[in-house]
């Protein structure tokens, strides 16, 4: 329901949202219409308040679905409403100062939002960074996983042709798992220094030395250099 001096700006408000059904009241109708109202929105070129305590005081309650109170917004500058209003059990009132309020506590609410979001970005990032980080070491544990398992199946077939071909499938089974469980002890220690938290971004930069120094010591060549690599 809008409340107006004239229909014209009414109609006019009409035509402008055509989608939305305004019922116009005239201003000997505003009593009525606040006292039939929950929220009242005052926004009018008056120099005078147009609702008064008194005249608030005597209307209905508004129902419990509100909270009971009448809520009034307003807007206009100079006021329109009479700020005692909110002094009634029944009533509420907010003027422009009020919604600067709000407005500056949204914003500070946004902004503490925005750092919080900022500070989660940055610890995703590094997370991720990690992550790509610790996939470097990967190529590495297989080529020293691959020239360990060729050293071993080189030694391997040399005593096994120095035992001769008296050896049963079992003697040769036991020969082999020893080679095996040699290799595997001895690559524990290395592959455990290659491999770090992907998730905690201070070990990474510790398991790249390492991988770098086996690189080194085992002649692990590359076949191709990894991104960010010098």
């Amino acid at each position: 329901t809008v409340v107006n001096r004239s229909a014209a700006r009414v109609e006019e408000l009409q035509n402008d949202f055509p989608d939305v059904t305004i019922q116009m009241k005239l201003m000997p109708d505003l009593m009525e219409v606040v006292g039939e109202s929950d929220v009242v929105f005052a926004a009018s070129g008056s120099e005078s308040i147009l609702i008064h305590k008194n005249d608030v005081e005597g209307m209905v309650t508004p129902p419990e679905v509100v909270g009971g109170v009448r809520r009034f917004v307003d807007i206009s500058v100079p006021r329109n409403i009479d700020p005692a209003i909110s002094e009634l059990g029944n009533g509420k009132v907010f003027n422009v100062d009020d919604l600067k309020e709000v407005v500056e506590a949204n914003k500070k609410q946004r902004a503490a939002a925005a750092a919080a979001a900022e500070t989660l970005i940055f610890e995703e990032q590094d997370a991720f960074d990690a992550w790509r980080d610790s996939l470097e070491t990967v190529p590495t544990i297989k080529r020293l996983r691959a020239k360990a398992e060729d050293i071993r199946q080189a030694e391997l077939e040399k005593t096994l042709s120095k035992l001769g071909d008296n050896l049963t499938k079992k003697e040769r089974r036991a020969v082999e798992d020893l080679s095996r469980g040699i290799v595997n002890k001895l690559l524990h220690g290395p592959m455990q220094a290659l491999r770090s938290d992907a998730t905690d971004a201070s070990s990474i930069g510790e398991t790249l030395e390492n991988m770098y120094a086996l690189e080194r010591m085992f002649d692990l060549k590359e076949d191709f250099v990894f991104p960010g690599r010098k």
